[in-house]
């Protein structure tokens, strides 16, 4: 299984798809963080952004092959083990972003909270936006699992149902990627830290669902 992960990556690195989810979400990222605005709330912001893009990452990988090469590595492996390679290395991806997007937004801003003179202690914050950021990035695999192959045969559907389980997941009250935003803009509008742990087991637990149940259906479809 490693090995079909490391194919996954490698062919999304050689192919260049990873640079307009990259530059698409430098370019938001950078119209809405600035160093005059709390730590807390620019993490909210990017961790919210991850969900489309994580989504836009999981479309790149689960429609990198040509058909005639998936066909060939679907009968070498598997139909499943393919589905679950293209969705782990789509998560690598985002969870990279998320490092890089947390340790940018810390040496960027310049304090934590919106409440002048109530700081958190700056170690707490990027924890608390670093499991939001990872709770966007698992809600973002979950909708380019559900947004594409083989859930939807037809391409030209994908990346609008992607973005529109993205925003759903978004605007859902209850939904796990807005309950963990809700918690850093909270935690910077009371100077308290809230880690968002409820959100991010059920980010994982969809996430997982999502996988598992794609992996099936796409194992169903080529018996």
């Amino acid at each position: 299984m490693s090995a079909l992960i490391r194919y996954q990556l490698a062919l999304l690195l050689r192919s260049q798809r990873w640079l307009p989810p990259f530059l698409a979400y430098l370019l938001v990222l950078g119209t809405g963080v600035a160093g005059d605005q709390p730590m807390m709330d620019c993490l909210g912001y990017a961790a919210a952004v991850l969900v489309p893009v994580t989504a836009w990452y999981a479309r790149c990988t689960l429609t990198a092959d040509p058909p005639q090469a998936r066909a060939c590595l679907v009968a070498a492996a598997g139909a499943a083990r393919v589905q679950l390679a293209s969705l782990a290395a789509a998560l690598v991806a985002g969870l990279v972003l998320a490092v890089l997007e947390v340790v940018a937004i810390w040496l960027v801003c310049g304090r934590t909270t919106i409440l002048a003179g109530h700081e958190v202690p700056w170690a707490q914050a990027a924890l608390a936006g670093l499991l939001a950021a990872v709770c966007g990035v698992l809600v973002g695999v979950a909708a380019g699992a559900l947004s594409h192959r083989p859930v939807l045969l037809r391409g030209s559907y994908g990346i609008l149902a992607a973005l529109g389980l993205s925003v759903l997941a978004l605007v859902v009250p209850h939904s796990p990627a807005n309950a963990a935003v809700r918690a850093l803009v909270l935690g910077s509008q009371l100077a308290r830290v809230r880690y968002p742990l409820a959100a991010l087991a059920v980010a994982a637990l969809l996430a997982l669902l999502a996988a598992a149940g794609t992996a099936a259906l796409a194992r169903r479809r080529t018996e």
